[in-house]
């Protein structure tokens, strides 16, 4: 997952990054084909070169080198609205068939099962960023058909609907998990690869929904040596250097 999150961004994209595999795959990224990688965090870091995983947005290891450093309210007003953030990267404890994902709660709103922590800035990422990339372990209950609440809208109900609502951003482009990667065809979600070892029965045993699946379905490309050793030995929060 963390390997095709990376091969996905293209040297000088501006990238708006959580923490978790997504700052992995963009450190990663930035030491193999992306050295000017621009790495921006919420908590207002920009163009940082942190040296390890950091363990939550506030982590110092953010700042360090780190080209800026600016408040919450600039990041999100002049880099996020202004159209500078190339791709975003989001998870999401629901993830449906069009890319909607769903942070705020599992169940009916007003009595729901679990209440979740909310968006955050993940519904602005989701409406602004150029692209989308979402990361994350798939089951059928991560990935039911329709979302319970939609918190970080994709392609909402179907196709042409951010165009409708006036949504600038391109929405979802890829969504990676532990057993393929899917992109969207028509603004919905289609299986484009499967990872080494995984099958397509697999894939729609942890679905909520039947899947497209591509005329000319890839076989994703496994983790080079050297990938696998810069995760493991050198990005990886407690790694040896």
């Amino acid at each position: 997952m963390i390997c095709q999150a990376a091969r996905q961004l293209e040297d000088g994209q501006v990238v708006f990054v959580g923490i978790g595999l997504p700052n992995l795959a963009c450190n990663l990224a930035r030491r193999l084909h992306a050295p000017d990688l621009v790495l921006l965090y919420e908590s207002g870091a920009v163009g940082a070169t942190p040296e390890r995983l950091p363990v939550s947005i506030g982590d110092p290891s953010l700042v360090t080198n780190s080209l800026s450093v600016c408040s919450m309210f600039e990041v999100f007003n002049y880099y996020l609205q202004g159209g500078r953030i190339d791709v975003g990267f989001l998870q999401g404890a629901q993830i449906d068939r069009f890319g909607n994902l769903n942070t705020t709660v599992v169940g009916d709103y007003a009595r729901p099962k679990v209440r979740l922590p909310g968006s955050g800035g993940a519904c602005e990422i989701s409406i602004l960023a150029g692209k989308v990339l979402i990361v994350a372990t798939q089951t059928k209950r991560t990935f039911p058909e329709r979302v319970d609440f939609i918190t970080s809208p994709g392609f909402l109900d179907g196709p042409g609907r951010r165009q409708e609502l006036g949504l600038p951003g391109g929405g979802p482009a890829m969504v990676i998990t532990d057993l393929g990667c899917y992109t969207f065809e028509n603004d919905e979600m289609m299986l484009a690869s499967l990872h080494p070892g995984c099958t397509v029965e697999q894939v729609r045993q942890n679905l909520g929904w039947e899947v497209k699946v591509a005329p000319t379905l890839a076989r994703t490309e496994p983790p080079t040596a050297e990938e696998l050793h810069l995760i493991r030995d050198e990005l990886t929060l407690g790694a040896s250097r």
